[in-house]
Parts: structure tokens; C-alpha cells; sequence
């Protein structure tokens, strides 16, 4: 079973950064991709950004050039470092994992989630 666990998550004023990070256990090997989904107040989650195991990423239009995602292969871990937030940055971030290397696919591994908030 494979448990993923986020930390990193807070307040945070507009214009200001935050980095998050995930932890897979219960694998002895690379999960193909690994990435961030995000949920605000009355809204669907949407993709963030997602990474393969050979380092290919790719990140919503919303998202592009504020947020860097990267991973260790090794550890299992991706974080997502957020710079330049905004106010519609605030949703729960959720850590997500899986096999297929299709973003069209809803990853079968979550986390808890945890919590940004951007001030204005």
C-alpha cells in the first residue's frame, strides 16, 4: 500500500513563496509519476504539475513559470516550490502518485492534503 504523506503547506502574503513536500512509503521502487492536484473552496481539483520518473514535467497554464517541481527517484519524495503566489493560489494541495505516464488519468495514490493560503 502506498501511503504519501505532504508538509509545507501555509500562510502566506501575496508575492511570497512556499515549498511543499511529499514522501511515498510502502514501495521499494519508482513510482513513474508523481505531482501535486490542488482543490479550492467549492471548486474541483485541478492538476498542478506532475513529474516522471525521467524528469519530464509538465504544469498548468496558471501555474507556469511561478512553480518548479522536482523529485528524487531514490527517495521516492516530489516537492513543489511556489514563488510569486497569488491569492487564487490558496487551495488544499494534495500529493498524488501513480503508474501511468498520462496526465488524462487520475492518479490512484493521494495524500492528506495540506492547506496554502495566500493573503492579498
Amino acid at each position: 500500500q502506498v501511503h504519501l504523506v505532504e508538509s509545507g503547506g501555509g500562510l502566506v502574503q501575496a508575492g511570497g513563496s512556499l515549498r511543499l513536500s511529499c514522501a511515498a512509503s510502502g514501495i521499494n521502487r519508482s513510482l513513474n509519476r508523481m505531482g501535486w492536484y490542488r482543490q479550492a473552496p467549492g471548486k474541483r481539483r485541478d492538476l498542478v504539475a506532475t513529474i516522471t520518473s525521467g524528469g519530464t514535467t509538465t504544469y498548468a497554464d496558471s501555474v507556469k513559470g511561478r512553480f518548479t517541481i522536482s523529485r528524487d527517484n531514490d527517495k521516492n519524495t516530489v516537492s513543489l516550490q511556489m514563488n510569486s503566489l497569488k491569492p487564487e493560489d490558496t487551495s488544499v494541495y494534495y500529493c498524488v502518485a501513480g503508474w501511468s505516464l498520462d496526465n488524462s488519468i487520475t492518479p490512484p495514490y493521494w495524500g492528506q492534503g495540506t492547506r496554502v493560503t495566500v493573503s492579498s
